[in-house]
């Protein structure tokens, strides 16, 4: 598996145009809050633990990014939690109303990732890895950090101003 530095650098390559990012930064974490309403229906109970599929899709994704780094994990943990947190509340609503911000959000969130690409002038990542699906939300954890001024090493890496990431 590429390292972390290696993925967001191979990411960023498709995201230099600072208008396809500014619609990335809204729209990834719109598909990723549609997505867990989604999943978060059907609920089964084991007990007394609700699982659903978004706990599932979000284990599986947590599994991946605490491969990568433990530092992003972690901070992947706070921000899927606050998104199941998000679906779980969308799945009590009436049928019209979680659809309508599931599928609504999922395609809003869609069609700013596609305007972004039309700006950039290159097509989306996905298309040529799909591992880049994962590497998207962590893209925008990773942006959001760096400007925080932390993993300044990796922050100059992923901008292709260091050593070459591994």
């Amino acid at each position: 598996m590429k390292s972390l530095g290696a993925q967001l650098s191979q990411y960023g390559q498709y995201h230099r145009d600072r208008r396809n990012r500014a619609t990335h930064y809204v729209g990834i974490p719109v598909i990723v809050l549609a997505v867990l309403a989604l999943l978060s229906r059907p609920a089964i109970e084991l007990g007394a633990v609700t699982v659903t599929p978004a706990h599932i899709v979000v284990l599986g994704a947590l599994l991946y990014y605490w491969r990568l780094d433990a530092g992003f994990a972690l901070a992947m943990t706070v921000v899927l939690a606050a998104a199941l947190w998000f679906g779980a509340r969308a799945a009590l609503l009436d049928r019209a109303t979680w659809l309508a911000l599931g599928v609504g959000g999922f395609v809003a969130g869609w069609a700013l990732q596609f305007i972004g690409h039309a700006f950039e002038g290159r097509k989306p990542a996905f298309l040529d890895d799909l591992a880049s699906l994962l590497i998207g939300p962590l893209f925008v954890l990773a942006e959001a950090m760096f400007a925080l001024g932390l993993y300044r090493t990796l922050a100059a890496q992923v901008a292709g101003k260091g050593a070459t990431p591994t």
